[in-house]
């Protein structure tokens, strides 16, 4: 199975990743943790887009492609991988179809995680944070038990920046700019599987795998 994993901020790819990738017996390769390794690493590469992230500007689509092709070159995915957080845009799809191409290994499918923005501001901006042990609660599905008091520790609950309404929101206009074209990229190559993201993790694991078996029976 070589498996793309899509969807916007807070649908959870990162969790279903981890449960798609153990199902099928293939790794989850993740742009972030490329690009850690790289730069732990102290590689070429590496250097490379360290010397971008301390401007402040951001990694190039060419570095990261780059990246991408190494971590592909790797023997762990002879059987197969599941990619997230990449391809972000339609210029990296295409970037990865040529590499998958000259390897002659294309891509099985492309999981589409959908769900509406209302569902992803609710999600994100309920979350809420420990500041002295770090332990997560939602508002709405795991709320504690005194308002703005870690039930484990008794310490001060916070709102991450990154997960105020008005920066998800924000998010979700650049995921639509940037990379929702890929959607339809994918559809129009025939690669496009989607399903719903909402309800239980479970339920959704279970949907991903049904949806996903089909593919290769």
């Amino acid at each position: 199975m070589r498996l793309i994993l899509v969807g916007p901020p807070g649908a959870g790819k990162g969790t279903q990743a981890v449960h798609l990738a153990s199902h099928f017996g293939i790794p989850h390769i993740s742009t972030g943790d490329i690009f850690r390794a790289n730069l732990k690493g102290g590689t070429e590469l590496g250097i490379l887009a360290q010397s971008y992230m301390d401007k402040g500007d951001l990694v190039p689509d060419s570095v990261t492609n780059e990246m991408v092709k190494d971590r592909l070159n790797n023997p762990d995915v002879a059987n197969g991988f599941l990619l997230d957080g990449f391809p972000r845009n339609v210029f990296q799809a295409e970037v990865l179809r040529a590499i998958l191409a000259e390897k002659q290994t294309p891509l099985d499918a492309v999981l589409e995680l959908a769900i509406d923005d209302k569902e992803i501001i609710s999600r994100i901006s309920g979350r809420r944070t420990c500041k002295n042990c770090g332990t997560s609660f939602h508002l709405v599905n795991s709320a504690p038990v005194i308002s703005d008091t870690c039930d484990n520790c008794q310490g001060e609950l916070y709102q991450r920046e990154d997960d105020k309404e008005e920066v998800v929101t924000r998010r979700l206009e650049v995921y639509a700019e940037q990379t929702k074209p890929i959607i339809a990229f994918y559809r129009s190559e025939g690669l496009l599987i989607s399903i719903t993201a909402t309800g239980e993790v479970s339920e959704i694991s279970q949907r991903a795998i049904a949806a996903l078996s089909a593919v290769i029976s």
